[in-house]
């Protein structure tokens, strides 16, 4: 537990986080995606077969799928849970949802991984595939209600602090960047030791964002835990929300991942849905704070024009 909590709730036990609203069902393959490299083998066999085959899955009983998969009963109802559902029959439900969608029309796509001997125009295909898949993901997967209360927090903010290493740095100094033309004051911080001395000054008012898609990077935890216990609200962007992340931030916001493979690493398939999700945070920012937003950005475009003139028009 924070010592904020400790502090502030001294004699009264702390009241645990609200459960996180089930996945909704086009959401699943996505989930099934970024945790199976966790799962037991047992388990991954399960969501594995959940995610190929929804329909026939869903006329199974607990005990029909865990035959299926030469499981245990136990195992699919633990399964379900770490896929966000609480028991099986609430599986079972978006599994005919999402049985309904691709019956439709919605099947998601499925692509085969990057080989060393592909051509480029098969690269070409092959990513943009996964890119759109990864953003589909994320947007079913998105709760918005945390995204509104980020946002909320973000429009009232004294300064902003974003956290993130590698990658997830360069998402970050793409929404400080954005944060900046409308006014605000934002920072971003690659380095660990400035990051947590830059934490030390957060107070409440400020906001602090960490972005780390596995949601267990010391270098982003550390600050974002300092900015946490000294009052600051505090934002995180993962692909793990059951991640030791998640003990130090207010908000969390879920990131999908395409399928990790040799020639395409973790870092390039979680920053397309990590910009999409800083996208979502500026927009809803820019729209609740339009009356001062519109007139900086105006005012940074005209800073910025001449730079963008034919040469033989520049002094």
């Amino acid at each position: 537990m924070s010592s904020r909590v400790k502090e502030t709730f001294k004699d009264v036990p702390a009241e645990p986080r609200p459960a996180p609203a089930p996945p909704a069902p086009a959401a699943l393959a996505a989930k099934v995606r970024t945790l199976a490299p966790t799962m037991t083998r047992s388990m991954q066999r399960v969501a594995e077969t959940v995610a190929s085959d929804p329909a026939g899955c869903a006329a199974l009983t607990v005990t029909g799928l865990a035959e299926r998969t030469g499981t245990s009963e136990a195992t699919v109802v633990r399964t379900s849970r770490l896929l966000g559902y609480p028991g099986y029959r609430d599986l079972r439900l978006a599994l005919a949802a999402l049985a309904a969608q691709q019956a439709a029309g919605g099947a998601p796509a499925v692509t085969a991984d990057i080989a060393v001997d592909d051509s480029l125009v098969d690269v070409v295909t092959k990513l943009a595939q996964e890119e759109q898949q990864c953003l589909a993901d994320t947007a079913a997967a998105l709760d918005v209600t945390q995204l509104e209360a980020a946002v909320a927090a973000l429009c009232g903010a004294r300064r902003i602090d974003v956290y993130g290493i590698g990658a997830s740095n360069l998402v970050g100094q793409d929404l400080v960047q954005k944060l900046l033309r409308i006014g605000l004051i934002a920072h971003a911080h690659a380095d660990p030791h400035l990051a947590v001395t830059n934490a030390v000054q957060m107070r409440t008012g400020d906001v602090a964002i960490a972005i780390t898609h596995s949601g267990r990077t010391t270098d982003v935890i550390e600050p974002l835990r300092v900015a946490f216990d000294h009052g600051a609200t505090t934002i995180a962007i993962t692909g793990r929300p059951d991640g030791e992340i998640a003990s130090y931030a207010d908000h969390i916001l879920t990131t999908s991942t395409a399928r990790e493979s040799e020639l395409r690493p973790a870092a390039m398939s979680s920053r397309t849905s990590q910009l999409l999700v800083v996208d979502c945070l500026f927009i809803g920012v820019a729209q609740r704070t339009y009356e001062t937003a519109a007139p900086a950005l105006s005012a940074s475009y005209e800073a910025l024009a001449h730079r963008h003139s034919p040469r033989n028009n520049q002094r």
